[in-house]
């Protein structure tokens, strides 16, 4: 598939509306595309181990979405074949007291991964420009000196806050962190058959929350704050990739194949031995060779 088709451009007017969340590109069945994601994970759990070893890099990736987009399947099905010790997921919830006398980076960047490893945010600092826009009162919690009065329609507000992350972003591209930002795309219809899902499946009831509905009642508001996201924050070093999400298979196809694809971009390797590390190598083969293992 064509992963530039999923990059959300900054140089021309396409917008939300020109992604159509059903998309499913070359699948003709969702039994092809399981195939696909089957390979790509054996791929990506090939690609952390060198990842570790290498000891380079680190990977963070970022899923953003409205409810039942299906962050959390994503993340269960795509890194099943990663080995745990090299991956560490973080889903963000309503700031605690001691984050919001911090910056709001603060939070996230203790979560950051360390080189050799994979970080995954559930959510991220992202909301820092989506949920605190769609309802700017939450931002009088956070002690900003000089809030505005209104700060939804303060524009340099929130260019300010763009800015910030853009060069957030690319501080840690130039220290070595790989960083993939996916934003799943699902139809409000979608969203609507899950919610109902949830109420209806006694084994769902615990995913459903009231609160579900009353945010998708503010879907246009919504819309138009990740509209300004994708818009202001996906550059180069750091680009959106809108994700069709309606259909779950596709989803997680698409996600795995965009991460696998970056990864072989690094080049890994596992570290390469000089000569004195090989004879040492050589000199314990031997040892063990020759061990008597007799009591």
């Amino acid at each position: 598939m064509k992963h530039a088709d999923f990059i959300y451009p900054t140089d021309s007017t396409k917008g939300l509306k020109d992604f159509n969340p059903s998309f499913s590109g070359k699948y003709k069945s969702k039994k092809s595309a399981e195939k696909d994601l089957e390979k790509g994970i054996e791929q990506l759990s090939v690609m952390q181990d060198m990842l570790y070893a290498h000891d380079r890099y680190a990977v963070l990736i970022i899923f953003q979405a409205m409810d039942a987009a299906g962050k959390d399947g994503t993340v269960k099905h795509v890194m099943s074949g990663i080995n745990p010790q090299g991956c560490q997921v973080t889903s963000f919830k309503v700031p605690s007291a001691e984050e919001l006398d911090h910056d709001y980076l603060w939070r996230c960047v203790k979560q950051l991964p360390e080189r050799g490893r994979i970080g995954i945010f559930n959510r991220s600092y992202y909301e820092e420009v989506l949920v605190t826009r769609v309802h700017p009162q939450i931002l009088q919690n956070e002690k900003l000196p000089g809030l505005p009065k209104a700060p939804e329609n303060d524009r340099k507000f929130w260019k300010q806050r763009f800015d910030d992350i853009n060069n957030f972003e690319k501080f840690l591209t130039n220290q070595g962190t790989i960083i993939l930002k996916f934003f799943l795309h699902v139809s409000p219809e979608e969203q609507k058959k899950r919610l109902l899902e949830r109420i209806d499946d006694p084994s769902k009831n615990w995913k459903f929350s009231t609160g579900d509905v009353n945010e998708r009642a503010l879907w246009p508001k919504y819309m138009e704050a990740y509209e300004e996201i994708l818009k202001h924050t996906s550059t180069e070093v750091a680009p959106w990739y809108v994700i069709p999400a309606d259909k779950k298979w596709f989803m997680r196809a698409a996600v795995c194949d965009v991460i696998v694809e970056r990864m072989q971009q690094l080049k890994l390797h596992y570290p390469l031995l000089n000569d004195t590390q090989k004879a040492d190598l050589l000199k314990a083969k031997e040892m063990l060779e020759n061990e008597n293992t007799e009591k």
